[in-house]
């Protein structure tokens, strides 16, 4: 497996993340608070590795990951998972979810400080044949832990038709959450909403 660089990471994940933006050198330096020329390398390595494209939009070049590819795909899950592990914690307490075809992810305040949060958020994408299961399962985790769930409910096409009409609150999920469980199947939902 390829080795990258925390940054080089971050970069990816950011792309993969936040596919309604078009990121250059300049923008994605600011977030990952490097220099302008660190952020060239890291697109630079990128692209020769193959994990993005990039196209001239006036005189910015802008990347967009090459979802095309099985490997990008595949690392793109693998670097969601990862990042998932830093959430033990909430993947151990929603466990109960974790089934085949489905997608768990926690996004808000729980995840960036749960001591200030007022409710755990996740957001389950399901069959609509499993409403009833995901609901008991909520309502016992509900007993049990001291927050209030606030959860969201979608089928895999409610998810893909509310980023199509650009959603604000979906897609602000999509760009903020953690992914707990079915990075596969996320991969691939999302893998036609930033195309350049």
């Amino acid at each position: 497996m390829l080795s990258l660089t925390q940054k080089e990471r971050e970069t990816l994940l950011i792309l993969f993340k936040d596919f309604t933006s078009y990121y250059n050198a300049n923008s994605i330096s600011k977030i990952l608070k490097i220099s302008h020329v660190g952020a060239q390398k890291i697109f630079k390595r990128l692209k020769i590795e193959n994990l993005v494209i990039n196209k001239k939009i006036g005189k910015s070049v802008v990347y967009k990951l090459n979802l095309e590819d099985n490997y990008v795909k595949q690392l793109i899950a693998f670097l969601l998972a990862d990042e998932a592990n830093n959430f033990k914690r909430w993947k151990e307490e929603f466990k109960e979810l974790f089934k085949k075809n489905r997608i768990v992810m926690m996004y808000g305040s729980a995840i960036k400080n749960y001591a200030q949060a007022k409710d755990i958020d996740i957001m389950v994408v399901i069959e609509k044949k499993d409403i009833k299961e995901i609901n008991n399962i909520l309502k016992e985790k509900e007993k049990i832990l001291p927050k209030k769930i606030h959860s969201i409910k979608l089928t895999s096409q409610d998810l893909v038709e509310n980023i199509k009409k650009k959603d604000k609150a979906i897609v602000d999920i999509v760009k903020n959450a953690i992914i707990l469980c079915g990075q596969d199947k996320y991969v691939r939902i999302l893998k036609n909403m930033g195309k350049l």
